[in-house]
C-alpha cells in the first residue's frame, strides 16, 4: 500500500468541511516508511470504534509525537483492530471488477465466491462437464453468468415449493405464520410459513417465501397473503389457524389482518405466539421495577466496557483460564471434555430474554476475573471517561444490592429459560405448551413461597467469597443515592424479601399474557391429550370442540363423532402402546402408524385440527436471521425475487435430497 502516500483521495478529502488532513511531518519525516503510509488508510476510512488507540490523532488532529514512533505500531493493533478493518475497506475500494456480492469473479481471482468456487471444484472432478461449463457454452449461457445463476436458483426454489405443496395435498388443512422485518435496505419484508400435519401424522412447518410490502397496513398485508395463496393454489377455506409476532412494531396491523381473515373464515383461529408472550412478560418485570431495570443497565455496561477492546477480552480469558486451572488442581472443579469452557462474557439481546440468562450465568462464573479487569481499566484506561465509568461499575458490582439482583434474576430466568427454549422448537403442540406454562408458574410460585432462605444462602456465600459486605437484615435499609428522610424506615429484610421480590409481578404478567389458555377452545383442546392414559378425556367437551369447526363437521357428523369417541377411548385404554404417549403430536403419529386414523376418521380430524393451531413463530424468526446473511451490505442490490428464491432454497434445503 506504499502508493497511498498521496492518493487521489487526499485532495478531495482535504476540501471537506471541516477539513481533515495529516500533519506535514507525517509525509516528510517518514517518506517511504510502511507504517506512515498505512495511517493514511485510517485517515480515509476511519471507523467509529469506542476508545480506539490513536483515535482522532490520525484523522483531524494529526500525529505529532514522532519521538515515540512505536505508538504507530500499537495503533495498528491486532487482526481485528480499527486500523486493519479500515485497511480492508481501502483494499476493497481499490480493487477493480468486483461484483456486488463482494467477490472478485475474474478468471485470475483466488476468491470468486462460493458458487463459482464450488462450480470449479465440480468441473475439476468431472472431465465430462468441464469444457461445457467453462469453455464451449456461449458467453451468456455459461453457468458463470449471473443471469444463469439466478435462473438456477429460481428453478430450485420452484421445485422446493412444489414439493411442499405436494406434501400438503389438496385437502390438508394448514395454519399460517406471518412476521415482518426490514432488510439491509430498510425495505419491509413479510415472511410466510405454513404449519400443517403431513400424511404420517407429523407436524410440519415449511418456509414458503418472503414478499416486499411497501404499504404495511392490514389491507395491504391481507392482499399480499391473498396473492401468495393464489400463486400457490391455496384456498383460505383450508386456513385453520393464524399466528403473528405480538412483539412486532406492526402489531396493530397484524391484529387488523387477523380480523380480516376471520371475516372470511371463522375457523382460522388466532393464537398469540407463546414465545413472544413470555418475552413481553419478562420485559414488563424489568420495566416496572426500578432496581431490576437499573441492574440490567449495569450488566449491559459491564459487558460493553469489558468487551470494548480485544485487550480487555484477552485479559478476562487469561484470568478466567488461570482460575479454572487453579480450581481443577485444587479438586474444586471437575475436568473433562465440555467442562469449564466458558471464557468470555455473553452479550444479551433485547429481543431474546433467554440470552440474558446466559449473560448472568457467565457473569457469576467470571465475577472475580471481571473485577480484576475493571480494576486494570481504572488504573490504565485509555481515556478519563473510560476509567471513570469502570470505577463506578467497580463500586456497584461489589455491593450486596447488585449481587442480590444478580442471583434473583438468574433464578427467575433459569425457570423461564426452559419454557423459552421449548417454545422455539418445531412440533410443539398447544396442549404441551400450556402444560409447560403451567409448570413454569408453579415453579415461580414455589420459589416465592419457599425460596427465600436458599436464595439468601447463595447470595451470602457469593458475597463472602468475593469480600462483599453483607448487611444485617434487621438494620434499616438505606437506598443508594437517596436521603434517609425521603424513604420509609424499613428493614433490610423487608426490602430484599418483599420490595425486591418481583416474582409476584412475574406471575401477574404470565397470567395476563397467557390468558388465552383459559378460553373455551383451548380447554376443550386439552381433552385430547393422551397423557396419563387419557386422564383428561371428556366426550362432551370434544364434541363442543368439533362445533368450533362448523364447515368441517356437519350435524350428522357431530352425532357420529359422539359414538366414535366412545369406541375410540375404550380402544386407547385397552392397548398398552397408547398408555405411555406424551403430547398430541405423538398420538397423531401412533394413530397413523397403527392405521387407526382410518378406523376413527372423525377423531383423527379433530387431532389434526388441534395440531394445526400454532404455538410460536420460531421458524419465521430464523428466516429473518438468514435474510440478514443472504442480503448483507455487500449484496444490498439483491432484488426481491432473487432474495425470495435464495431463502427458500437455503431454509428448505432438506427437501432437495
Amino acid at each position: 500500500m506504499a502508493n497511498l502516500r498521496r492518493s487521489p483521495f487526499t485532495d478531495e478529502i482535504e476540501q471537506m468541511d471541516p477539513p481533515r488532513k495529516f500533519s506535514p511531518p507525517h509525509f516528510t519525516l517518514f517518506k517511504g516508511d510502511e507504517d506512515a503510509d498505512r495511517h493514511l488508510i485510517y485517515y480515509l476510512f476511519k471507523l467509529e470504534i469506542l476508545e480506539q488507540v490513536g483515535n482522532d490523532n490520525f484523522t483531524s488532529k494529526g500525529f505529532h509525537n514522532w519521538k515515540k514512533k512505536c505508538r504507530l505500531r500499537v495503533h495498528v493493533g491486532g487482526p481485528n483492530s480499527a486500523h486493519n478493518q479500515a485497511l480492508l475497506h481501502c483494499e476493497a475500494l481499490m480493487k477493480q471488477g468486483l461484483s456486488f456480492r463482494g467477490h472478485d469473479e475474474s478468471e485470475d481471482s483466488n476468491n470468486k465466491g462460493n458458487f463459482l468456487e464450488l462450480l470449479k471444484f465440480l468441473a475439476d472432478h468431472n472431465e465430462g462437464i468441464k469444457d461445457v461449463v467453462f469453455k464451449n457454452a456461449p458467453e451468456n449461457l455459461k453457468l458463470t453468468s449471473l443471469e444463469i445463476q439466478k435462473d438456477l436458483v429460481y428453478a430450485v426454489a420452484c421445485e422446493t415449493t412444489n414439493a411442499i405443496m405436494f406434501d400438503i395435498g389438496d385437502v390438508t388443512f394448514f395454519s399460517v405464520l406471518v412476521d415482518e422485518s426490514r432488510d439491509v435496505l430498510v425495505k419491509e419484508q413479510m415472511a410466510v410459513v405454513l404449519h400443517y400435519v403431513n400424511t404420517n401424522g407429523q407436524v410440519v412447518e415449511r418456509f414458503m417465501g418472503i414478499k416486499h410490502v411497501p404499504n404495511t397496513t392490514a389491507f395491504s398485508l391481507k392482499e399480499a397473503i391473498d396473492q401468495f395463496f393464489s400463486i400457490n393454489g391455496l384456498s383460505i377455506s383450508r386456513l385453520h389457524g393464524q399466528d403473528y409476532d405480538g412483539a412486532s412494531n406492526m402489531q396493530g396491523e397484524f391484529h387488523g389482518l387477523k380480523t380480516l381473515i376471520l371475516k372470511e373464515n371463522e375457523s382460522a383461529f388466532f393464537i398469540h405466539c407463546f414465545a413472544h408472550q413470555l418475552q413481553l412478560a419478562l420485559v414488563a418485570v424489568a420495566k416496572n421495577h426500578i432496581q431490576i431495570g437499573s441492574f440490567f443497565c449495569m450488566v449491559n455496561k459491564v459487558v460493553t466496557i469489558v468487551g470494548a477492546s480485544y485487550k480487555c477480552q484477552d485479559m478476562v480469558r487469561e484470568r478466567q483460564q488461570a482460575k479454572v486451572m487453579e480450581a481443577i488442581q485444587n479438586y474444586e472443579l471437575l475436568s473433562g471434555q465440555g467442562l469449564n469452557q466458558e471464557t468470555s462474557l455473553k452479550r444479551a439481546s433485547d429481543t431474546r430474554w433467554d440470552s440474558h440468562y446466559g449473560t448472568l450465568v457467565s457473569l457469576i462464573n467470571m465475577f472475580s476475573s471481571v473485577i480484576e479487569v475493571l480494576e486494570m481499566i481504572v488504573e490504565d484506561g485509555v481515556s478519563l471517561d473510560q476509567r471513570g465509568e469502570a470505577d463506578i461499575l467497580l463500586n456497584l458490582l461489589q455491593s450486596f444490592d447488585f449481587v442480590s439482583s444478580l442471583f434473583l434474576m438468574k433464578e427467575i430466568l433459569g425457570i423461564t429459560n426452559v419454557l423459552s427454549h421449548a417454545l422455539q422448537k418445531k412440533g410443539l403442540d398447544i396442549v404441551s405448551a400450556m402444560a409447560l406454562v403451567k409448570a413454569c408458574k408453579q415453579q415461580l410460585q414455589a420459589m416465592r413461597a419457599n425460596g427465600w432462605d436458599a436464595w439468601l444462602d447463595k447470595v451470602s456465600s457469593f458475597c463472602g467469597k468475593h469480600d462483599i459486605d453483607i448487611p444485617d437484615m434487621n438494620d434499616i435499609f438505606v437506598a443508594r443515592g437517596r436521603s434517609r428522610h425521603k424513604v420509609e424506615n424499613l428493614t433490610n429484610l423487608h426490602h430484599y424479601h418483599v420490595d425486591l421480590n418481583v416474582i409476584d409481578k412475574q406471575l401477574q404478567e404470565l397470567n395476563s399474557r397467557f390468558n388465552e389458555t383459559s378460553t373455551e377452545l383451548l380447554l376443550c383442546v386439552a381433552c385430547l391429550s393422551p397423557d396419563d392414559s387419557f386422564s383428561a378425556f371428556d366426550i362432551e367437551k370434544l364434541v363442543r370442540l368439533a362445533q368450533f369447526y362448523p364447515k368441517d363437521f356437519s350435524d350428522m357428523e357431530l352425532t357420529l363423532l359422539e359414538d366414535e369417541l366412545k369406541n375410540y377411548i375404550f380402544d386407547m385404554r385397552l392397548h398398552n402402546e397408547f398408555s405411555a404417549l406424551k403430547g398430541i403430536n405423538s398420538l397423531a403419529q401412533k394413530l397413523v402408524e397403527t392405521k387407526r386414523d382410518r378406523q376413527y376418521p372423525l377423531v383423527y380430524l379433530l387431532v389434526k385440527l388441534v395440531l394445526i393451531l400454532p404455538v410460536a413463530t420460531a421458524l419465521v424468526e430464523r428466516a429473518f436471521s438468514v435474510m440478514k446473511i443472504v442480503k448483507n451490505p455487500h449484496r444490498s442490490r439483491m432484488g426481491d425475487q432473487w432474495l425470495n428464491d435464495s431463502l427458500v432454497v437455503y431454509i428448505e434445503k432438506e427437501l432437495r435430497h
